[in-house]
């Protein structure tokens, strides 16, 4: 009912008229780390109009420096010139960004090692991390993995942001603005290629219909071949295949009122995604049931034991087809009492795959595949204003979304030796196993409401206080069932008697054992109020302080990936169907400078954020359905300090250098899912308490007593390196070639990460280890909006790590994303 009224509101506002709002189509910005914030320079552009920089993080046109929150944001042409042509790249120049993904489905964006628990996804849970483009909110994160179109500038906002956008995120968000209609005819063209078979083109047109309506398209198509050599099918997989498509008409009736109507399709379909065999690791499983003895058993060896031979076997076709659009209309007009902005949006996300989870050349998982639709609607109404000393936005959103799963998972003829026990007999009969098949239904549907407010009021004309509230509302609903069939095609079912003891025949106990049977109905429902406050002090026109504290939350939700069950009688525990949301407490303190006649910025903040019931994955190494699910840690917190600074002497050099020292960890998780060395043993006997009677194997003993669970209190959260950089510079000189008058520029670009863990729970065998990369470009640039450049990235062929994984099974196989290896090429850009 909420969602009706605040979509016939948004409705009812588009044929008033009077004046627009400020936002999406303010000047280019440059990120604070990347020139002075009184010019719009990014580096790589060499390009500076002397306006001042703005932002629009927070609803209002604020320049970078003075707006009181961290942030930091990327110019449109530092994308283009970097190649950082999607968030995966994108945190190369954030480092407060982290970003993993083993497919789009399988993706996730963290800002301080906050947002999404790492690893597989769960359809009844919220982002922590908010994606928006034009003020719309994108509700599945593999959005993430699609490439930036005709994007002006992104800006990455640290910390709660629930008191000013529609969707509540605790994390932070990426707020991305597209570049928008003009009344002025103007072009933007680009052609890449490069190595491993990569090419890339860009265009963009707009201008205008009439005196009152202007339109902009604008379309991107990116190819490359895979990193990986499949030598099965003799393919290279893990490629790149995208194509984007934009529309925009932008009407302008009067003086008063404008109306963006925009439409956006994107696609993907490369041959991808899989992982590489990286090592084995000794767990407590029985030797004859660990990776090296089962692969002995079926005469099988990886093609290679070098990751960085970039080398594999799997033998199922792979496929990761992912498209996803909509359409949204924004109305901007002034009311007399403040600017009104009405955002009305639908989105569709269509993903259909094909893996391989197994990993391997041997037939044990032969299908493994989760396709899913989904349908997002929503509609956000902000009214923001100024009088005198106060300033204010006021807000109300309403979000639906539904989704649908129908998934397989079928095991091949070489899974009964694989997974069962050496000992039973039926370990040699590949019929036990071979096309056990789980069929998965999976639904999901949510909706959630809230009104929310910023206010400022100057208690001086340098010091402000900026109070925000929140009160939210969310409903999610959800329906796994998953139905087992044995290779003949017959229903497998737990049967028992009336004094709870199985009837299922050993084969049956074998096969339930591997692919169960699981059926449930979940819901959650929640009222909460939340809110921030901001204290900001321009201590002069150059330096600029702010403190923050922020109550917030993040919504709880369902387990949409099968719950955990009774060994004999496969009742689901339904108690861990839902999950409790997050309290979060936040802090922050921050100064942002100006120094050397604004020819140089320094920015450096503090913060720490501390999270009750915090979200975690917890990875189950069974081959079945229950791959993983959601439990709440009892306490989580991420404390650290980062800085931005830049340097800009001449209109010839710029330099710059961002950081970010980010200590993440759990706090209190006292009954944590084990790591692979401590698990796959026999089981810690307990007591009636729970309390256990025998200790536990030390890590990694073939056979030993694994215990019930872990504490993890104080481990580093998974996916968040402790220090994080991004760095470069560009020098030019003026000269004259083919005619042109223009600039010969040379640019750099770096990155570091230390060491991260890639587990749940933390484990040796997935540790990532640290690592730098180096990106140069050369080039020719005119006035006249010619830039011809050549490319190099990961200039020193660089071999790491994107992520690493325990394999199902917990047979000790870890297996790797693997990052791409040197790339070159070249870039030609016009404009006009």
């Amino acid at each position: 009912m909420t969602l009706r009224v605040l979509l016939l509101a948004g409705a009812a506002i588009l044929p008033l008229a009077a004046a627009p709002a400020l936002a999406a189509d303010t000047p280019t910005v440059a990120s604070v780390a990347e020139a002075p914030a009184d010019q719009t320079t990014s580096v790589g552009t060499g390009q500076s109009d002397n306006d001042t920089i703005v932002v629009t993080a927070r609803r209002r046109t604020e320049t970078a420096q003075q707006v009181p929150l961290a942030i930091s944001v990327v110019g449109g042409d530092h994308i283009d010139a970097t190649g950082a042509f999607n968030v995966g790249r994108l945190q190369q120049l954030t480092p407060t960004l982290q970003f993993t993904s083993s497919n789009p489905r399988n993706t996730s964006v963290n800002i301080r090692g906050l947002g999404a628990p790492l690893g597989l996804t769960n359809d009844g849970i919220e982002q922590g991390v908010g994606i928006y483009v034009d003020d719309v909110y994108f509700a599945r994160v593999a959005s993430s993995t699609f490439d930036f179109l005709d994007v002006k500038q992104i800006e990455v906002l640290r910390g709660p942001q629930g008191t000013l956008y529609g969707k509540n995120t605790t994390a932070g968000a990426i707020n991305i603005t597209s570049r928008a209609p003009t009344f002025e005819p103007e072009g933007r063209f680009e052609i890449s290629a490069g190595n491993l078979g990569f090419t890339q083109a860009k265009a963009a047109v707009s201008g205008p219909v009439s005196d009152t309506l202007a339109v902009r398209l604008a379309a991107s198509l990116t190819r490359r071949d895979g990193t990986i050599f499949n030598v099965t099918s003799k393919k290279w997989v893990n490629s790149q295949e995208n194509l984007g498509l934009r529309g925009q008409l932008l009407w302008k009736p009067s003086a008063g009122v404008e109306f963006t109507l925009a439409g956006d399709f994107s696609h993907q379909n490369p041959n991808c995604c899989t992982q590489v065999y990286v090592r084995t690791g000794a767990t407590q499983r029985p030797l004859n049931r660990q990776y090296a003895a089962l692969a002995a058993a079926q005469n099988y060896a990886v093609p290679s034991t070098n990751p960085f031979d970039r080398l594999t076997d799997v033998d199922t076709p792979l496929r990761a087809r992912n498209q996803i659009g909509g359409a949204s209309l924004r109305a901007k007009i002034d009311t007399g009492i403040g600017t009104i902005t009405s955002v009305t949006a639908w989105r569709f996300w269509n993903w259909d795959p094909s893996n391989d989870r197994d990993f391997l050349g041997l037939p044990i998982t032969s299908k493994s595949q989760n396709p899913s639709h989904q349908d997002q609607y929503s509609q956000e109404l902000r009214l923001s204003g100024e009088t005198g000393r106060f300033g204010y936005t006021l807000g109300a959103f309403g979000f639906y979304q539904k989704i649908r799963t129908e998934g397989i998972q079928q095991q091949g003829a070489a899974a009964s030796k694989w997974l069962i026990n050496p000992t039973n007999a039926l370990s040699n009969d590949p019929t036990v196993l071979d096309g056990l098949t789980a069929n998965n239904d999976i639904n999901f549907k949510n909706t959630s409401a809230a009104i929310f407010g910023k206010f400022s009021y100057k208690l001086t004309d340098s010091f402000s206080i900026q109070p925000g509230f929140r009160l939210n509302y969310d409903k999610k609903e959800g329906s796994y069932n998953s139905v087992v069939t044995d290779g003949a095609g017959n229903l497998l079912v737990f049967k028992t008697d009336a004094a709870g003891k199985t009837l299922n025949t050993a084969r049956e106990r074998a096969q339930l054992a591997v692919l169960a049977p699981q059926s449930f109905l979940a819901n959650f429902s929640d009222w909460n109020f939340s809110g921030d406050v901001t204290a900001a002090w321009d201590v002069t026109r150059d330096v600029h302080l702010f403190a923050t504290y922020a109550k917030s939350f993040k919504t709880g939700g369902i387990n949409l990936n099968g719950v955990p069950a009774d060994a004999v009688t496969g009742v689901p525990l339904l108690d861990l169907a839902t999950i409790k949301p997050e309290s979060v407490n936040h802090y922050e303190v921050g100064i942002k400078t100006q120094f050397l006649d604004r020819k140089a910025t320094f920015n450096i903040s503090a913060f720490r954020t501390d999270i009750s019931n915090y979200q975690a994955q917890v990875s189950n190494f069974a081959v079945g359905v229950i791959r993983g699910y959601l439990a709440n840690a009892e306490k989580a917190r991420s404390q650290g300090v980062e800085f931005d600074a830049s340097f800009r002497p001449s209109e010839r050099f710029n330099i710059y250098g961002n950081g970010a020292y980010t200590d993440a960890k759990f706090v209190s998780f006292k009954n944590a899912p084990c790591p692979p060395e401590l698990s796959g043993g026999s089981a810690q006997p307990l007591d009636a308490n729970g309390v256990p009677t025998a200790p536990a194997s030390p890590a990694g003993t073939p056979g030993g007593v694994s215990p019930a669970q872990c504490d993890i209190s104080g481990a580093q959260l998974p996916g968040v390196s402790k220090w994080a950089f991004s760095y470069g510079a560009e020098g030019n000189v003026p000269v004259k070639l083919f005619g042109k008058e223009g600039q010969l520029y040379l640019g750099f670009d770096g990155n570091y990460r230390s060491a991260w863990s890639s587990n749940a729970s933390p484990s040796a065998y997935t540790n990532v280890d640290g690592y730098a990369l180096s990106n140069f470009r050369l080039g020719f640039r005119t006035e006249g909006g010619i830039d011809i450049f050549g490319w190099v990235r990961n200039a020193f062929d660089v071999q790491y790590f994107d992520q690493l994984a325990v394999a199902p099974g917990n047979t000790g196989l870890i297996v790797g994303n693997i990052g791409d290896p040197r790339t070159f090429g070249g870039t030609v850009k016009l404009t006009f």
